[in-house]
């Protein structure tokens, strides 16, 4: 199937606009205020961060969602209003009613984020205040002002846009995310929104998002961390002229390879991102005994702050990754591991292939993108996690968020 990527993002999508503006919640001016409107009512799809302190957007939008519908979504960043209390939803239902009334809809179509500093009230006034601007600068090609807006300690834009064919007609896919620290899969680890103007059944909607979202933000780890805010919304407008997508068959499928191309973009976009990172990885563990063992041994390898300081390092440490492999429920025979860096395999079936080998495998790592494969010949579970390396920065970073 081909799968093009264009230009625009969010707004690449006929019928939406986008915009974003400062409105002084950031100390520094930037732009902290993003706001995503359809022309009309959409099918609404989310997945929200499973963290058990969840922030009162999180709680908002899962009560909202029960309507599967939506048209329009506010987003403050440089605030999390989490550990807020009640006065942190009452400030969340604020800014969904000021956008609304901005905007001429009704509430229950506006779903709302947060991310930024966790436990400082809201300065909602400010919100408020600018809104009337925010909805001024409205635009079809608003997109990448509203990716901006979203950002906290990301060093780029992250936005994509592709089209693919469902059946005969074209049909478009277009997302923003923010997220570089606090990333680790319980969905959501980030903040993610799609727009596409695919007409289609809610529930397959929630489906086609729940299944690329395993696939593809839940396959990435930076820290190991998940956020109080994080989530991924889409919006389906029903705009294209695609027939609608009714059943899980072959057109259903078509539209989930082309979310899946989106998705995958942006997950990889945040792991390269990630706080002070100077390597995207990607782990692919093979021949697992099922699917989930894969998955846990390529996680428990991806999320190892040892691994990751020896890829920064550029040090082929096999033995982290042995370890980390071990740390798993999994029954592993060492006799039958490979350890495969790159195209260069310095373990063969649990046996170390030299000091000479290990020295290519050093030279190899000096890459900004590198790969690590582990073959445990024990079944035909398969996975793979992108993650990044941990550097000085990550701890300098973290340490002055809040400065």
């Amino acid at each position: 199937m081909m799968i093009q990527n264009i230009k625009g993002g969010i707004t690449a999508v006929a019928g939406f606009s986008a915009a974003g503006i400062s409105s002084g919640i950031k100390k520094n001016g930037r732009p902290d205020l993003a706001l995503i409107l359809s022309e009309k009512p959409c099918m609404a799809a989310a997945v929200f961060t499973k963290n058990q302190c969840p922030a009162s957007s999180i709680t908002f939008n899962k009560s909202l969602l029960r309507s599967k519908k939506g048209q329009a979504i506010i987003v403050n960043s440089g605030n999390a209003n989490a550990a807020t209390g009640v006065q942190g939803m009452c400030d969340t239902k604020r800014m969904v009613a000021s956008a609304a009334k901005q905007l001429g809809i009704s509430q229950r179509l506006v779903y709302v984020a947060s991310t930024g500093v966790i436990g400082e009230p809201l300065p909602i006034e400010k919100i408020e205040q600018a809104m009337p601007l925010l909805s001024k600068a409205l635009s079809n090609q608003g997109g990448q002002l509203a990716a901006e807006a979203i950002m906290t300690t990301d060093t780029f834009v992250k936005e994509v846009a592709a089209v693919g064919k469902v059946g005969r007609k074209e049909v478009r896919i277009g997302g923003i995310a923010k997220g570089s620290g606090m990333i680790h899969p319980n969905m959501a680890t980030m903040l993610a929104f799609l727009t596409t103007d695919v007409t289609i059944l809610p529930d397959l909607l929630q489906a086609a998002l729940r299944e690329v979202t395993d696939r593809t933000f839940n396959c990435t780890t930076v820290d190991g961390e998940t956020s109080t805010n994080d989530l991924v919304i889409l919006l389906a407008n029903g705009q294209g002229k695609a027939d609608l997508i009714s059943k899980r068959g072959e057109a259903f499928r078509q539209f989930v390879s082309i979310l899946y191309e989106v998705c995958k973009q942006l997950s990889k976009m945040i792991v390269l991102d990630g706080e002070g990172a100077t390597k995207f990885i990607t782990v692919d563990v093979v021949g697992a005994k099922s699917n989930r063992a894969a998955r846990e041994i390529a996680f428990s390898i991806a999320k190892s702050s040892l691994v990751k300081t020896a890829f920064f390092g550029q040090d082929a440490n096999w033995g982290r990754i042995v370890a980390a492999i071990g740390n798993t429920p999994s029954k592993i025979n060492l006799s039958k591991l490979d350890i495969t860096f790159g195209a260069i395999r310095l373990i063969r079936n649990g046996v170390y292939q030299g000091k000479v080998v290990e020295a290519r495998v050093s030279e190899y790592l000096k890459k900004k993108e590198v790969s690590l494969s582990v073959d445990l010949k024990s079944g035909s579970g398969r996975s793979t996690v992108w993650t990044s390396d941990l550097s000085y920065d990550y701890v300098k970073i973290n340490a002055a968020y809040r400065s």
